[in-house]
């Protein structure tokens, strides 16, 4: 029987020990940070930014509801917004160019050439500028979320981005779109980039009242624009 010499014995133990202890730490790095933690960081990221591009969309609404069904422009924390928005009413689905700022929302409806100011809640949509509030806005969602656990990665163009589910209170979904059932929970996926900002969320549950539930997916883009928004 072979006998294998001292040093090469001690020498295989400090190397596996070496490698398990930089695994251990490659492990560490990956999951120091927990789920909530991430996402309080992202919710910092999105207050703190100058302006981003939303875009709001769901596939489809229950028959019979009049709602929201897409939104796409340039939120600020002025608050601010500009951009569009599309609505169903009455089985019509119609477009209008938006501009809100603080409390005031004004809309360029179809067929018209001049905005007027609206109550967005008649058409079941959110004042467009409060989507950017630090409090009640899109970004309380990350941090009013329960039940958090990290999901897998998702690839996006050459991005690798992290997803993390969890349940959002009715309360906090509600806050940002008002015909939402405040007493449900929502199922949630938020999708976070590299630098720690939120790239998407994606919410499930009954956004509006005696009808199935709705998925919304609320993407963000262009973190840092600088737009100066004035009514019309």
């Amino acid at each position: 029987m072979r006998t294998v010499p001292a040093r090469s014995v001690l020498g295989s133990l400090v190397l596996a020990l070496t490698v398990s202890a930089l695994a251990a730490c490659g492990s560490h790095d990956r999951s120091g940070v927990s789920p909530e933690r991430t996402l309080a960081a992202a919710k910092k990221n999105l207050d703190g930014t100058s302006g981003v591009r939303i875009g709001l969309s769901t596939p489809r609404l229950p028959a019979g509801v009049n709602g929201l069904l897409g939104a796409d422009g340039i939120g600020t924390h002025a608050p601010a917004f500009t951009g569009a928005i599309k609505v169903s009413a009455s089985g019509v689905t119609a477009d209008a160019a938006v501009i809100a700022v603080r409390h005031a929302v004004y809309a360029r409806l179809p067929f018209t050439s001049k905005f007027v100011r609206i109550d967005p809640s008649r058409y079941g949509a959110p004042d467009p500028a409060a989507l950017m509030g630090a409090h009640g806005g899109l970004s309380s969602l990350l941090t009013s979320a329960t039940h958090v656990q990290e999901g897998g990665k998702v690839r996006a163009g050459s991005e690798v981005l992290s997803s993390y589910t969890a349940t959002v209170p009715g309360k906090a979904v509600s806050a940002v779109i008002p015909s939402a059932t405040s007493t449900a929970g929502f199922r949630a996926v938020f999708t976070v980039d590299d630098k720690g900002r939120l790239a998407k969320a994606v919410l499930t549950g009954p956004f509006y009242p005696k009808a199935e539930a709705v998925t919304y997916a609320v993407t963000f883009d262009d973190y840092g624009l600088h737009r100066a928004i004035r009514l019309p």
